[in-house]
């Protein structure tokens, strides 16, 4: 049986607590979750970068709607110029959950879902999940992570059986702990140490927590109820979205079947 070791709470970057949890199994993978752009940076081996709600669900809905390319970028004006360098392109992000001005469509994947994005290149903003993206420089390869392929990107990191794995949960706007994708994290971690993870009743509870907003009559316009349905479909997909970097210092996201 793998052993799990906790990292004692003095592990703090500024003001940022890490939660870090090393998993040794029989083929020495050590794995570690930690939090925010601090632990992008310092990510190793395979970084899956997780954004539940909604980025990196999103993203998995734009790549099943046909796109022929996906462009991660942490800023509005690079979205802005990359929209000018690819003529057959769409805005996808949000800045506070709200699509942004002059953008295409929100960071929703109620919006996505229902679009013809076949041929397209989706250039990606958003508070924290494609942040996570540009920042893992430390990273041997980068993975985007979320419930809706959680199965596929295990396979992939089993494939592959580095050394170290990082799975790091950017958290609500990179600034503060979300428990969904410290959940997704989690399911991940223990999958990978062959250790059972009950995925659909833990999921659920969430409805009663951060996924509270989704239900706010508030919120229905940019963040509405199918958003939390279609972001805990859990192994919707069947392959991951690899992140390369550019030249430009963005990041490009590549399918790949599992």
């Amino acid at each position: 049986m793998p052993q799990i070791y906790e990292i004692p709470d003095g592990t703090i970057c500024g003001e940022v607590k890490l939660l870090l949890i090393s998993l040794l199994n029989p083929e020495k993978m050590k794995i570690e979750i930690m939090e925010f752009v601090e632990g992008a940076r310092r990510a190793r081996g395979i970084a899956v970068i997780i954004d539940v709600f909604r980025a990196f669900s999103v993203a998995c809905y734009a790549a099943d709607a046909g796109a022929a390319r996906i462009i991660a970028t942490a800023e509005v004006s690079d979205a802005f110029k990359l929209k000018k360098e690819y003529k057959n392109s769409v805005l996808v992000g949000e800045r506070d959950e709200k699509k942004i001005e002059g953008f295409d469509f929100g960071n929703s994947p109620t919006e996505i879902i229902k679009a013809d994005l076949t041929g397209k290149t989706v250039i990606h903003t958003t508070t924290a999940g494609t942040l996570g993206l540009v920042n893992a420089i430390n990273a041997d390869a980068i993975l985007t992570g979320s419930f809706v392929n959680a199965s596929a990107i295990i396979k992939y990191i089993r494939a592959v059986n580095p050394e170290n794995v990082s799975l790091v949960a950017m958290g609500y706007r990179a600034t503060s702990s979300a428990e969904e994708d410290l959940m997704c994290a989690e399911m991940i971690a223990k999958e990978l140490g062959n250790e059972k993870f009950i995925s659909e009743a833990n999921i659920g509870t969430l409805k009663n927590s951060t996924g509270k907003r989704f239900f706010d009559p508030a919120n229905i316009d940019f963040s509405p109820p199918t958003d939390f349905f279609l972001c805990t479909m859990l192994n919707r997909f069947g392959f991951v979205l690899k992140a390369t970097r550019r030249f430009d210092g963005n990041v490009d996201l590549m399918q790949i079947d599992m």
